[in-house]
């Protein structure tokens, strides 16, 4: 019984005809026959302008050929480093030639290695775009002038050449189809070297590419700010707006003032949550933020002032010197009294809440404890790995990123939340 036979037929004949059905072959073409039409200028320069500026006939056509070739070379090595012409091929580069340097950005080049190598892959697409094109018009023409051979026994234009007529003469339209098929081959290779010369004249070197990812990481880690600086601030803003909506619908028909007081605070909580969603949102969009500065500790005294008009008590010792504390850590500061005034509304409720700021020694310290029932847990503390939800992580990697600690949890009959923040550096993510 035989076995199987393996018919190996249709994969020979992907492998003859690929070029010929694939897409990328006819986009390589594009890119250079776009080569080939801004090879022109320069040829009707060298060929006409070039003769009328010059006498070139003193020494020979040899040196006419020479003069003109360097002249050509020169007026496209010039015109190269106009930013234009880079945007321009690294346009076609992506577009024709499957971007193969992804991430590069086409714009002008900042330095001088970097303008040459772009000379140079533009001379190569030109010189190189310019013979592909030849070919692409003589082959396919000298092809179907080559049909009537066999019947009229000439060839090319005009008179042409004298071949025999009949079958003796019927392998000239079969070569020059051959000749059509190998044209496919030769865009396809030119292309594919022009793609190899632009990762390797193009793509991004070792430093570009360094440089590239500590701009990613440094937007990863402002993004993951942002989300914090969201968390608490609406967090904060919908417990404030829970507390006051119920007391005011509580107080409506009893005491309109008490009503009136408990939904002004809700419409300010509101607005500040808007403003902060609008900064992030303008910040993630790359534009104009509706509010140009973040939160920081100048602006506690009307954070206390809200979450008072919530019905919590809040007895605060701030420094008189929050102005000097830098940016970057005022506003992680800020913050996490947010979402420590955030946790209290949450989980104990209208509590008297202790708040103590201090700066002195090269280090911020914020304290904040409230009254808490008999079975809470016992304190978590030095990691910064505390109980609880997301607030209390939130504050813990706000800590570790500004290189502080966090001491969360129940002392005697109080919850208490500590956290030490240096600032003789400032370490984070930046201002």
């Amino acid at each position: 019984m035989r076995g199987p036979v393996c018919d190996d037929r249709p994969v020979v004949v992907r492998r003859l005809f690929g070029p010929v059905a694939s897409a990328s072959t006819y986009r390589r073409w594009a890119y250079l026959i776009l080569g080939g039409a801004l090879l022109v200028p320069y040829v009707l320069f060298a060929t006409v302008a070039l003769p009328s500026l010059l006498t070139l006939d003193a020494g020979g056509t040899g040196t006419a050929v020479i003069t003109a070739t360097i002249a050509v070379l020169g007026a496209m090595l010039l015109s190269s480093f106009i930013p234009a012409v880079r945007v321009l091929e690294g346009t076609a580069i992506r577009e024709l030639l499957d971007d193969p340097v992804p991430g590069v950005t086409f714009g002008p080049a900042k330095s001088w290695p970097a303008r040459l190598r772009s000379s140079a892959m533009f001379m190569l697409h030109v010189l190189l775009g310019g013979a592909v094109s030849f070919l692409s018009l003589y082959v396919p023409l000298m092809f179907a002038l080559s049909v009537a051979a066999p019947f009229t026994g000439r060839t090319g234009f005009g008179e042409g050449e004298d071949v025999p007529r009949g079958w003796e003469s019927s392998w000239i339209p079969l070569v020059l189809l051959l000749m059509v098929l190998a044209l496919f081959y030769v865009v396809a290779g030119s292309g594919a070297l022009l793609a190899r010369a632009a990762k390797l004249l193009l793509g991004l070197s070792a430093g570009e590419r360094i440089a590239e990812l500590e701009r990613q990481t440094e937007t990863l880690t402002e993004r993951n700010r942002l989300a914090r600086e969201l968390h608490d601030s609406v967090g904060h803003a919908l417990s404030v707006v829970t507390i006051q909506a119920g007391a005011a619908r509580r107080t409506l028909g009893a005491d309109p003032e008490v009503a009136e007081q408990a939904l002004r605070a809700v419409e300010d909580s509101a607005r500040a949550a808007l403003d902060d969603l609008d900064y992030v949102l303008g910040v993630l969009r790359e534009e104009p933020a509706g509010k140009a500065v973040p939160a920081g500790l100048t602006d506690l005294p009307a954070l206390l002032s809200a979450t008072r008009m919530a019905g919590v008590t809040i007895n605060a010792r701030l420094p008189d010197d929050l102005e000097s504390v830098p940016q970057v850590i005022s506003r992680e500061a800020y913050r996490i009294v947010q979402e420590c005034l955030t946790n209290v509304l949450r989980h104990a409720g209208k509590v008297p809440v202790e708040l103590r700021v201090a700066a002195e020694a090269g280090e911020l310290e914020l304290i904040v404890t409230n009254p808490v029932a008999t079975d809470a847990p016992a304190a978590a503390s030095g990691s910064g790995r505390t109980r609880g939800g997301r607030g209390l992580r939130g504050v813990a990697e706000r800590a570790e990123i500004l290189g502080g600690d966090l001491r969360a949890g129940r002392v005697d009959d109080t919850w208490e939340v500590a956290v030490r923040l240096p600032t003789h550096t400032e370490r984070g993510n930046g201002t």
